[in-house]
């Protein structure tokens, strides 16, 4: 008796049903939209963590280089020609990243063995800067000299000679080639060659960045030099997402032993692989406290620092668009209970008919709710076909938004900061709106509880009719 009433009463109400779906289906559409929105922001910081941080990292270890051990400018070193002739030279500086200080091995294995860390690499961040060019010496002009110990009977000067230099750098970082699943190299996948192996720590090998080697023609096989030393190209690398940390990977006892400063057994940065997530904030604790002077920064840290268009517009998606969602759906659900109490005052005559011939109030309440449910119902699958269709126009429509990442008020700004440097200081992200059925789900939860809204709305008022009311209407 019941679904058959309820059916009935649907189809004689048609419009009055459509208005109150329709105004739910709207609300539930927008929240639909606005929390994809919001996924895609959160997915799109992900990928820039995701190629800025590596794989699988949680932290990040660094050590402020301090100001008396080199703040300033690099010297270079660039002799001439033995003889005080025209030579060409060739000289090649491997220096480390300017602005960190190194770290000891011990460090790397003093993080590993720390209660809540699955995993610790370290890794050698070193720039390679090679001078080449024709050095002439300057010839002595004006009155010669007399003879030895005698006064200079004239002023002389050097005049001519110069160099003419062509300078060539790029960023080269040794890793641990026994654990790849964490630390620089892991955000990018060897898309041409093959990668390192457990037993390559000492091997002439070199992994370079697909757009390194497409800007400098490299393929796999041929040779590179570093620091007078020919590293064979056995794999080509490729960032999954934005900029690659480095331009070349060499194992990095290799680049401990080629750097011109002693960097024997050290490393500058050291990525961290916690057990789990929720270890995370205790394993960065615990190492800032037992490392003086370093930089210990979290992918929660890192995600706080992205900048440019895409955390403006994750702000706009997660405040303006969460409390505009919430004002809106309020509105609807308050629009419908208010459109079904007055559907149900336009039904006096029918509810105290069925209240004088023997139905409960309960039984007319749970009717009206029963009612209000099916509308909210209908209301759901109207607004998560609303929500899917403006989560897809979003994906097709939306521009690419532009990521960056700061420096630290403690530090350079670690790796990631370097991977932009290389990168333009931006990375662009397309922006996609992903509906997911956690989406779904929210959505059918708010379209039942707006039929209940609306149904509690209808009933209070259909429970206050009286079978007088009925009659008064009849005469």
């Amino acid at each position: 008796m019941f679904f058959t009433y309820l059916r009935r009463e649907l189809r004689r109400r048609r419009k009055a049903a459509a208005v109150i779906a329709s105004g739910l289906a709207l609300g539930i559409g927008l929240v639909i939209v606005v929390s994809s929105v919001s996924a895609g922001m959160r997915e799109a910081q992900d990928q820039v963590l995701h190629s800025l941080y590596g794989v699988g990292t949680d932290i990040t270890v660094t050590k402020e280089q301090a100001e008396e051990g080199g703040g300033g400018p690099r010297r270079f070193t660039i002799g001439g020609g033995k003889d005080g002739g025209t030579t060409t030279r060739t000289d090649d500086n491997l220096m480390p990243v300017g602005g960190f200080d190194k770290l000891d091995a011990d460090v790397v294995d003093a993080i590993r063995g720390q209660d809540g860390v699955a995993t610790a690499v370290g890794a050698l961040a070193l720039n390679d800067v090679t001078f080449k060019g024709e050095f002439k010496p300057g010839e002595i002009q004006g009155v010669p000299q007399g003879k030895p110990g005698e006064k200079p009977q004239g002023r002389q000067f050097v005049q001519g000679g110069g160099a003419d230099v062509d300078v060539d750098s790029f960023t080269v970082t040794g890793v641990d080639t026994g654990e790849q699943s964490v630390g620089p190299l892991s955000s990018s996948k060897v898309t041409a060659g093959t990668g390192f192996t457990a037993g390559d720590t000492d091997a002439l090998k070199a992994i370079v960045d697909s757009a390194y080697a497409k800007d400098k023609g490299l393929k796999v096989g041929e040779t590179l030099t570093i620091k007078g030393k020919k590293f064979e190209v056995t794999g080509i690398a490729t960032a999954d997402t934005g900029a690659a940390t480095s331009q070349v990977y060499i194992p990095l006892k290799r680049a401990q032993t080629l750097a011109d400063v002693d960097m024997k057994d050290k490393v500058s940065t050291v990525y961290v692989k916690a057990d789990s997530s929720e270890q995370i904030g205790a394993v960065k604790k615990a190492i800032d406290a037992s490392i003086d002077g370093a930089t210990v920064t979290s992918s929660a840290d890192l995600a706080e620092q992205v900048s440019g268009n895409l955390s403006t517009a994750s702000n706009l998606a997660d405040n303006i668009g969460r409390w505009l969602s919430v004002a809106v759906l309020a509105a609807a659900f308050l629009v419908a209970g208010l459109l079904t109490m007055s559907a149900v005052s336009r039904r006096v005559r029918e509810f105290g008919t069925l209240k004088a011939v023997g139905w409960r109030s309960g039984r007319v309440v749970r009717q009206v709710m029963g009612e209000a449910l099916v509308n909210g119902l209908i209301g759901g699958a109207l607004g998560i076909a609303l929500g899917v269709g403006g989560a897809y126009l979003v994906t097709a429509l939306a521009p690419k938004l532009t990521a960056g990442v700061a420096a630290t008020e403690r530090g350079p700004g670690g790796p990631a900061a370097r991977a932009l440097e290389s990168a333009g200081d931006q990375i662009e992200i397309a922006l996609r709106a992903p509906v997911t059925l956690n989406v779904i789900v929210l959505a059918v939860a708010l379209a039942a509880a707006g039929g209940l809204i609306a149904g509690c709305f209808g009933g209070w008022r259909a429970a206050r009719l009286r079978p007088a009311d009925a009659l008064r209407r009849i005469a």
